[in-house]
């Protein structure tokens, strides 16, 4: 018997998206091609008539619109939404709100795909005296400021979302509860590396694509038994 309890979807297209930009934890709204891409979401499970008993974001609100769109189209906005830091992206440090192909051309090819791509490496942290520090945000009021990052490695990413996902959402999967979470490109590759037991350097390799649902199968014992996109 398998269990098609966990749906993950990547928030529609943002507006620095659009621009090439990199975003990390700067709370940057949807672009109308990302609106309609949480749409079009939407009406796919409304096809495949998935049921949903609570949901999980983070508090950034392209994530936020992304599920409230979605929420609304399949008449589910009645369901909870739980939000947290810990589905946040992954913080890229100095690298916020700068053009990817103008980092790209200042530091060249291969340090722009570690930062982006590797595991373990962080870009350029960002000072906790710079305007745009996280901890001068007031949504991140109640979180000590020794958990607040000043930039992140897609491992950093992982550790928090992993606590999040063992503490909080997998024992609601044990209690059969059917589960949307809409986050982002980071924390959800992240996620997905641990219940697939990817490894370091094929994690590199995965992209997923903004607004479209991920299904999750897990078996009789809760084990992720496998996932597809719809």
């Amino acid at each position: 018997m398998s269990h098609q309890n966990l749906i993950l979807i990547r928030h529609g297209e943002s507006l620095w998206n659009q621009k090439n930009q990199f975003t990390g934890w700067r709370d940057i709204d949807l672009s109308q091609k990302g609106e309609q891409e949480a749409l079009q979401a939407a009406m796919l499970l409304k096809k495949h008539n998935f049921k949903f008993d609570c949901s999980y974001t983070s508090v950034l609100k392209r994530a936020i619109h992304s599920l409230w769109i979605i929420l609304k189209n399949i008449q589910h906005s009645w369901i909870p939404v739980k939000k947290d830091w810990k589905l946040n992206e992954r913080h890229y440090g100095i690298l916020e709100g700068l053009n990817k192909k103008a980092v790209e051309l200042k530091y060249g090819t291969e340090q722009m795909h570690q930062w982006r791509r590797s595991f373990t490496i962080c870009p350029p942290k960002i000072s906790e005296t710079n305007v745009f520090f996280p901890g001068n945000d007031c949504r991140y009021n109640n979180i000590p400021k020794s958990l607040i990052p000043t930039s992140e490695s897609l491992k950093d990413t992982m550790k928090r979302v992993v606590t999040y996902w063992n503490t909080t959402i997998l024992p609601e999967i044990k209690k059969d509860k059917k589960i949307l979470i809409v986050a982002h490109g980071n924390s959800l590759r992240s996620l997905i590396k641990y219940l697939a037991n990817i490894n370091d350097n094929e994690i590199e390799k995965i992209e997923l694509n903004t607004g479209v649902p991920i299904v999750y199968e897990f078996d009789s014992t809760y084990q992720p038994k496998k996932y597809y996109t719809l």
